[in-house]
């Protein structure tokens, strides 16, 4: 179950201001040798100090009282959104009043100062960061855990076809699946691509991969929800099949069924599939994006549980592709909430009412379109440029 709030999203990630009036070593200042440190204090005039004392002051508090706004507004947007959720369930049309019309306060107040007077500290080692998996370790997971290796495509055409083929059967258009396409991976995305490691990236950002950029965890709860989908048609795919290549899909339909058993050792909730992706077996489960015939099914149907809960909700109109794209993003009940807008609310609607705080500050582009109107034309923006990419001309083709 995909969670109801926006992640950060769109690939840009900015520093969230915090409450706290942080030290020069949380600031990233080095700890200077107690030595220097000394020398430096006693060069310090009173003067100097006093200064730094008064304008300190000002700071803490001018930030607390910003804190105080911008939690009074956070919390509006909360309590906005319970009685939207709420109006849903009840079927009860939500007009504006059940927004939040004004933007989020900005912090416009004196920066904090710098301490003339260092005091000695101790340099404290940071914990290594946790490395991001990438391909190959997804691919070595799936040999460990489930004695599978992915059957990769021959070329990156063969694989836009099996997807192409499959996405059109499921119900996708070529309109909605091209420019999904074009805006997650920039319309040059091959199968395998993996976000951060693309255009000359050197450094996995995220376990995103694929077309539709796939987090392992996406990977996991299509498993455990779509499973039984996946399993019958590759049960078809077998049965069709003769000679060697029967043996070798036999196998990959066995694996498959263990991989769906295990997803769904847990409940049926984000978190917890968060969890399971985080170990070489959910690793391994996320190995299945990149293989011939289960990768196409992971990624068309990252896209179609979004369809379906839509027209499972009574919306039958369908869904353009920013639209889609907005339910990709944030999950589907956020995205259903901007989708059901009429255009009159979006354009009068702050996207801070489909963020948590946190989420918001480190999204500069929703900040900068920070209407529902701007945000959705911002994303078809960048789907018309990168629709004439070649790798979504290659897509559009295998239609």
């Amino acid at each position: 179950m995909r969670p109801q709030l926006i992640r950060p999203c769109l690939g840009l990630v900015a520093l969230a201001l915090t409450a706290a009036a942080p030290s020069a070593l949380a600031n990233g200042a080095r700890a200077l040798p107690p030595a220097t440190a000394n020398a430096m204090a006693q060069a310090v005039s009173p003067f100097a100090i006093a200064e730094y004392r008064r304008k300190l002051k000002e700071y803490l508090e001018a930030r607390a009282a910003f804190e105080q706004e911008a939690d009074a507004y956070w919390n509006a947007i909360a309590d906005k959104r319970r009685i939207r959720n709420a109006k849903r369930r009840d079927r009860v049309q939500i007009t504006l009043d059940d927004y939040v019309l004004e933007q989020p306060p900005v912090y416009q107040g004196p920066k904090r100062p710098v301490n003339p007077a260092p005091e000695e500290e101790e340099e404290r080692p940071r914990p290594p960061r946790k490395p991001i998996p990438v391909v190959a370790d997804f691919v070595r997971a799936a040999a460990e855990q489930f004695q599978f290796t992915p059957q990769r495509p021959a070329s990156e055409m063969e694989f836009k076809r099996a997807y192409a083929r499959y996405a059109r059967a499921a119900g996708l258009t070529p309109e909605q699946a091209v420019r999904v396409y074009s805006f997650e991976t920039g319309g040059t995305g091959s199968y395998d691509v993996q976000s951060g490691i693309e255009h000359g990236g050197k450094r996995a950002i995220s376990t995103a991969v694929g077309y539709n950029q796939l987090l392992t965890t996406n990977s996991v709860e299509l498993m455990a929800e779509q499973g039984h989908e996946f399993v019958r048609e590759l049960t078809q795919r077998v049965a069709a099949t003769s000679g060697p290549a029967r043996k070798a899909m036999e196998h990959k339909l066995a694996v498959l069924k263990k991989m769906v058993a295990f997803t769904r050792t847990v409940p049926d909730d984000w978190s917890a599939h968060a969890r399971l992706a985080d170990t070489p077996q959910g690793w391994a489960v996320h190995a299945m994006v990149l293989d011939i015939d289960v990768g196409p099914m992971l990624q068309t149907h990252k896209l179609l549980t979004s369809v379906i809960f839509a027209r499972a909700k009574g919306y039958n109109r369908p869904l353009t592709a920013a639209e889609l794209e907005m339910m990709n993003l944030t999950g589907d009940g956020t995205g259903f909430d901007m989708v059901t807008m009429p255009q009159g609310l979006r354009e009068q609607v702050p996207t801070s009412n489909f963020f948590q705080r946190s989420g918001y500050e480190r999204n500069p582009v929703a900040i900068r379109h920070n209407t529902v109107a701007k945000l959705l034309a911002v994303t078809n923006e960048r789907m018309d440029y990168n629709s004439s990419k070649p790798g979504a001309k290659e897509l559009a083709s295998a239609f």
